[in-house]
């Protein structure tokens, strides 16, 4: 693992280097597009020694750990280590059933700063197909990236 204590390093992510502004949003055809894009984001994070808080569908979570490990990522080491967290969305964004955008920015934040106790960044990377659906409090999802974008900017941290 190459760590960076400072976080300093240029982070990829679909050909292009992110600058100050570490949000990114995207949207993609299919699985095959989003992973083409996003496993080289993912694997970088991890040969640079950095945690990795991936939110995902249950339903596609053993698809999930799957490509990662086809990229050779060591799924249950970084686990075992620390450096990697997966969560259903029903342990994040849906906890309770219902989407609420307060419980969620502070679970941003929470992830965030425990990520500084002992990796130079955490690359959170989110699905967030749960939206397309008729959920509770989807109604505020607008107003919480809005606010998402208010608090991510006093961190270094990619968020996807």
């Amino acid at each position: 693992m190459d760590r960076d204590s400072g976080g300093t390093r240029p982070i990829h992510i679909a050909g292009a280097t992110l600058r100050e502004n570490n949000h990114v949003c995207a949207f993609f055809h299919g699985r095959e597009e989003e992973y083409r894009v996003l496993l080289p984001f993912i694997r970088e994070g991890f040969e640079r020694g950095e945690k990795a808080y991936h939110i995902v569908d249950p339903s596609l979570r053993a698809d999930h750990v799957r490509r990662l490990e086809a990229a050779g990522i060591d799924v249950t080491g970084a686990q075992q280590a620390g450096q990697f967290e997966l969560k259903n969305w029903e342990d994040a964004y849906l906890l309770g059933g219902y989407f609420d955008q307060d419980r969620m920015l502070a679970l941003i934040e929470q992830v965030l700063e425990g990520g500084k106790q002992a990796f130079p960044l955490t690359r959170l990377v989110a699905h967030m197909e749960w939206a397309l659906e008729d959920r509770p409090g989807v109604d505020k999802l607008l107003e919480y990236e809005t606010r998402l974008n208010f608090v991510l900017p006093r961190y270094k941290d990619p968020v996807t």
